[in-house]
């Protein structure tokens, strides 16, 4: 039987765990953590659950399709749960928004807010089910390994002007700057930032009004758990808690992981999950490839990190909605303070998660469930002493505290009254947890010229037997992009291992 190791349990290194073992091939995953999920991590804390993130499952079939591999059921091991609406928008002026599939419902909401723009609206709606079709259904689980299938795909991306930003493209569209907003900053949900991400990333639209926003019960820890257990039931191990500290390679060749508990794994392929440059700089050590990549990828551009606080209050809060989007006064001198100048400002645009308002077993009885958070610039942008998981450095906390007064202004009054338990996670926790080069919380920052053939490619091109998998390779962060990812990798490793 061939074999593989897998560094990494994330989303990407678990899909492709199941899409290798599915066919026949013995497949190890070696992870640092006591848990797995990677970003998809979990605490409970005093009978709270808090999902480290991501929060927002859409794509279901992309899921799907990874039980259905050895003829079993998602539903099998994960209950997906319907989200609505799919977020809540609230501006600074009291300006609400509810965006959902509901056409008769989301027109309603477009007339309240910009009734001369909805024949605007349902024309960006064309341009994202192009896009969608293009981007992500053609090429989204495709690998590009060379320049020419990057012409190949050129002229779609040129007809639907993929230079151009998200922000800009629904400019186009609508004149209302909350609409405006309204339709860009999902690309922040995927570490881009609206006024430079290309508008390819507009099809984020199409896959959430198509198939819908999801939430698994007991938290997207669950789909991770779910995802583990298919693994582990087809005949895959999965080691926890040691890393892997070296790739050994013979030539351009690897041929096995060693980990930091003395694990001497022999593989005929090892694909790697974990941060691009931690990959290539620590685990490659003795490689020339190593120290080359590790240069041209510090060269690169970064998304940004989040600073995320988690709490449970007492109560219910029956009009926070699951997803809340709260827009500060400012958009675009916002997104140019996180993305260019570095600094981290006094005001925020913020992303609330309200897992107990959809599944009560989020919180112990009587009791809600939250966290809160916020783009920041990246460690190397930003020169803050955050802290960790469980500081009390005086900036963080003063950064907490603004957050919070802000969130009981608008959304949450008496929140702290209520509070009963609450921890922050800033950039230095996914540095120092997750490896992540600048603590960036979703790899390289998805740009035109940072996309497809220009990302780290699914294999590499020296080494010939090492494959990536996740965020930091084509086509992007976000649970559909990184599972997509692994559909894209697994074809290589299983044309390859032949």
């Amino acid at each position: 039987m061939k074999s593989a190791v897998i560094i990494g349990a994330g989303f990407g290194g678990l899909a492709l765990a199941i899409r290798l073992q599915s066919a026949g091939i013995g497949t190890t995953i070696v992870e640092a953590r006591d848990k797995p999920g990677g970003r998809g991590y979990f605490w409970d804390r005093q009978g709270f659950i808090f999902d480290a993130g991501p929060t927002v499952i859409t794509d279901p079939p992309c899921l799907e399709e990874l039980w259905q591999l050895s003829g079993s059921r998602l539903c099998d091991d994960v209950d997906l749960m319907p989200v609505k609406p799919f977020y809540r928008l609230n501006w600074p002026d009291g300006t609400t928004y509810d965006y959902s599939n509901d056409e008769a419902q989301l027109r309603a909401e477009i007339e309240k807010i910009a009734p001369d723009d909805l024949a605007g609206y349902e024309k960006f709606q064309e341009y994202s089910k192009g896009v969608e079709r293009e981007g992500y259904q053609k090429l989204g689980s495709v690998a590009f390994l060379d320049f020419a299938s990057m012409i190949k795909a050129a002229p779609a991306l040129a007809r639907y002007q993929a230079w151009r930003s998200v922000y800009s493209i629904a400019s186009k569209y609508v004149k209302s700057e909350k609409l405006r907003e309204a339709l860009s900053f999902q690309t922040l949900l995927v570490g881009g930032n609206p006024m430079t991400t290309s508008s390819i990333y507009a099809l984020i639209h199409t896959i959430e009004k198509r198939g819908g926003v999801w939430f698994a019960r007991g938290g997207t820890n669950r789909l991770v758990a779910g995802m583990a257990a298919l693994f582990e039931r087809l005949g895959g191990k999965l080691i926890l808690n040691d890393a892997a500290e070296e790739i050994e390679t013979d030539g351009n060749h690897t041929v096995a992981v060693r980990t930091k508990a003395g694990l001497r794994l022999p593989a005929d392929a090892v694909a790697t999950n974990g941060d691009l440059i931690h990959t290539y700089e620590k685990l490659l050590p003795g490689h020339p490839r190593g120290a080359k990549q590790t240069k041209a990828l510090k060269r690169k551009r970064w998304s940004p990190s989040l600073f995320v606080v988690h709490f449970g209050l007492k109560g219910h809060y029956p009009d926070v909605a699951h997803h809340s989007i709260l827009f500060g006064p400012r958009y675009k001198g916002l997104l140019d303070d996180i993305y260019k100048n570095g600094t981290v400002p006094e005001d925020f645009s913020l992303y609330l998660h309200h897992p107990s308002i959809t599944d009560p077993t989020m919180a112990p009885a009587g009791h809600s469930t939250f966290y809160v958070l916020a783009p920041v610039a990246h460690l190397g942008k930003a020169n803050v002493d955050w802290g960790n998981v469980d500081w009390d450095g005086e900036f963080g906390e003063k950064f907490k505290d603004a957050i919070l007064d802000e969130l009981e202004r608008r959304v949450l009054p008496g929140l702290k009254e209520n509070l009963t338990v609450s921890f922050c996670y800033a950039p230095t926790d996914f540095g120092r947890d997750l490896g992540a080069h600048h603590g960036s919380a979703f790899s390289l920052e998805p740009v035109l010229w940072q996309s497809a053939f220009f990302r780290a490619h699914n294999r590499d091109d020296v080494i010939s037997n090492l494959y990536f998998v996740g965020a930091g390779t084509h086509p992007g962060a976000g649970i559909p992009g990184v599972v997509g990812s692994a559909k894209a990798t697994a074809a290589l490793m299983l044309e390859d291992m032949k």
